[in-house]
């Protein structure tokens, strides 16, 4: 019973993921790493004995301790790979920043560079 509940979860985790990615809520990049969740889950839930013969070749003491470091070790990636991407956020919005601010500065020395001149222009937008 145990099996037919771990099989149904998964198979919830990656209809879930499909449908977010066929609505565009969900990256694919992202969406690799829930598939590989939910079909691991779908291959363990299918073939139970199969976590004891890895258990059993790894010399891991209980099955279940086996899957709670593969799922730490899951946990570690996904913090790792979420902790490269705030970065690379970071990083446009700083750049992102500082262009908007000489743009600014531009836009701000426009109309004085004209009065210099003796020649007002209007900006777009301006009355």
């Amino acid at each position: 019973m145990l099996n037919i509940a771990a099989f149904i979860l998964a198979l919830a985790i990656v209809g879930v993921v499909f449908e977010m990615l066929r609505r565009k809520k969900l990256r694919e990049k992202y969406a690799a790493l829930w598939l590989f969740v939910g079909i691991g889950t779908l291959v363990l839930a299918a073939f139970p004995r199969l976590l004891t013969i890895v258990t059993e070749f790894s010399g891991v003491q209980l099955p279940s301790n086996l899957l709670f470091i593969i799922s730490i070790l899951l946990l570690l990636g996904v913090c790792l790979h979420l902790s490269w991407e705030i970065s690379v956020v970071e990083d446009e919005t700083r750049t992102l920043a500082e262009e908007v601010a000489i743009l600014r500065a531009l836009i701000e020395a426009l109309p004085a560079a004209e009065n210099a001149e003796g020649n007002p222009t209007k900006l777009p937008g301006s009355q």
